[in-house]
């Protein structure tokens, strides 16, 4: 993918309602003239050996999971050099109990660690009975996209804000948080899917994203799919300023 940057868009980019402000004006500054601003380019496929995963095998999906930490490590450490900004990968720890250095892993089976830089992985009964790729695959896709915000200062300036908000204030804070690691995950995907080899069609899954059950800390399905495919078609990470985005695209 060529990086090319946008001029002007640190100046002129104002975050929609009162809430972003103070520490989180100061990271998005950093970021989008780093990684954020970057839009448009080729889209370089990402080759990457994903191997197969074996029914009922804890073993194969630890293999599966290494993998695609290495993948989604390799592409984002070249979109941070391409930005000319530091990088370093995250811890990666994969378990079949609950048991994480963050505390017990909820049952969505992977969760971010910022403290740790660590994305903690749980191997559930479900994926050893019905091992979907893709469904596996994005556990490691949208929790490296925490990363991503982690290492751009998102994660920071929104825990800022987050402490001091009103409820209905946090669940908004709550959404565009992870409909951006979303969206990280898309852009992901549009360099390294075929590497993947999900099992379904892409507007097949992105249906099936639509059509999940509602989260108060994700939010609506629609707009999760929305966001993810956004970054999927873009292919760069300017497409992700979830921060800017209407009430209704993130709510």
């Amino acid at each position: 993918m060529r990086i090319s940057l946008l001029a002007g868009m640190v100046a002129g980019l104002l975050f929609f309602s009162g809430l972003l402000s103070g520490p989180a004006w100061a990271a998005s500054r950093i970021a989008q003239a780093g990684l954020l601003g970057a839009m448009g380019g080729d889209v370089v496929a990402q080759t990457c050996e994903i191997p197969e995963i074996r029914m009922g095998s804890a073993a194969s999906l630890k293999a599966f999971h290494r993998a695609m930490a290495g993948c989604a490590d390799r592409f984002w450490a070249g979109r941070f050099a391409a930005a000319g900004l530091p990088y370093t990968p995250p811890e990666v720890t994969i378990t079949t109990g609950s048991d994480s250095v963050c505390g017990e892993i909820t049952s969505n089976g992977a969760q971010y660690c910022p403290e740790q830089r660590t994305i903690a992985i749980r191997i559930m009964k479900h994926d050893l009975r019905d091992p979907f790729r893709m469904n596996i695959a994005h556990s490691v896709a949208h929790e490296w996209g925490h990363h991503v915000q982690q290492l751009i200062g998102v994660l920071d300036a929104q825990n800022a804000l987050y402490q001091q908000a009103s409820d209905g204030a946090q669940t908004l804070l709550s959404h565009r948080l992870e409909m951006q690691a979303e969206c990280f995950a898309g852009v992901f995907y549009s360099a390294a899917l075929e590497s993947i080899k999900p099992g379904i069609e892409w507007e097949d899954w992105i249906d099936a994203v639509r059509r999940a059950d509602e989260s108060k800390i994700h939010g609506k399905p629609r707009n999760l799919a929305f966001w993810q495919e956004r970054g999927y078609r873009g292919g760069a990470t300017g497409f992700c300023n979830t921060w800017t985005a209407t009430r209704s695209k993130v709510g």
